[in-house]
């Protein structure tokens, strides 16, 4: 892969060319593992609170919404996770603990009753894998990697929320466990664009292949010709 090819992303606007620089040691071929799941992590319904506006007008009233960047990885997340499941590929996904909802968070302004359930237009199916978490990771407390092991899932490619956050340290913990990671650049998001172009970046040059989620969906074409 060429230089301008791997770093052709969103944060390309961002990252001057001395930094780029010092990262092309971690140029390679990027790729969608063989076995992947697919996780979900934390499209509830207080990230979209407030509709597709901008973070700033809405963060005094819905101060854990994500805005219009919740919103414009809508569309993208519903694609990618339709063409997992046309190839029955394993969903997951995660939430908030019920605990958790009942305690600490119920003192935040606007958490209501379904706040953290999924939003419908991705809401999950009676097969999907639900993971009920209490900190950022995925993984820390949860039963995530003996579920992957059973299924034999080899890699995971990643969507949700927040970029900086949950995402970030779940995708941090799938690089610690062994697992191949993908990250979906339109299907992540942040409540401040600058957070999630830098993690994107940092992610993609140590721990993950960020990709574009038209490269996700060719990947997965690809891997089922194979089968």
């Amino acid at each position: 892969m060429s230089t301008s090819a791997f770093e052709d992303h969103c944060w390309k606007d961002l990252i001057p060319n001395e930094i780029l620089n010092i990262y092309k040691a971690y140029h390679r071929e990027t790729y969608v593992g063989k076995n992947p799941a697919l996780l979900v992590i934390d499209l509830y319904n207080l990230a979209y609170e407030g509709g597709a506006y901008p973070v700033h007008e809405l963060v005094e009233d819905y101060p854990s919404s994500c805005g219009i960047h919740a919103w414009n990885a809508l569309k993208p997340t519903q694609e990618l996770i339709q063409e997992v499941r046309e190839q029955g590929i394993a969903v997951i996904y995660s939430t908030r603990t019920q605990v958790k909802v009942n305690s600490t968070f119920r003192k935040m302004r606007n958490v209501k009753e379904d706040s953290f359930e999924i939003k419908e237009e991705v809401k999950p199916k009676e097969d999907d894998v639900i993971i009920f978490k209490e900190r950022a990771s995925c993984f820390f407390g949860t039963p995530l990697v003996s579920r992957l092991r059973k299924m034999g899932v080899d890699s995971l490619i990643v969507v949700g929320e927040s970029t900086s956050g949950c995402v970030r340290a779940s995708v941090v913990d799938a690089y610690s466990y062994g697992f191949h990671t993908v990250v979906v650049e339109e299907c992540c998001f942040d409540r401040s664009e600058l957070s999630h172009k830098i993690n994107l970046f940092d992610l993609h040059h140590k721990y993950a292949d960020v990709m574009n989620v038209n490269e996700v969906i060719k990947g997965l074409k690809e891997i089922k010709l194979k089968q």
